[in-house]
């Protein structure tokens, strides 16, 4: 059963930064599919399980962002 969840990202400023984060965060194991949107700093996640923050985190991290 799909599990969606929504995240504060700090610092995407443009649609290059949305595009940063949808690829990071769509490499963690389960991902299914992200939304990212720099109007609103929500990156929603959609996964087959719930996910570890941490590793969120980490992904948002390497696009040179961060959880809010």
């Amino acid at each position: 059963m799909s599990e969606t969840t929504t995240y504060t990202v700090t610092g995407m400023t443009c649609g290059h930064c949305e595009m940063s984060v949808r690829e990071e965060v769509g490499e963690i194991p389960g991902v299914q599919d992200v939304q990212a949107s720099h109007e609103t700093g929500a990156v929603v996640v959609t996964s087959d399980g719930p996910l570890d923050r941490a590793a969120v985190a980490a992904a948002v991290e390497e696009a040179g962002y961060a959880l809010a």
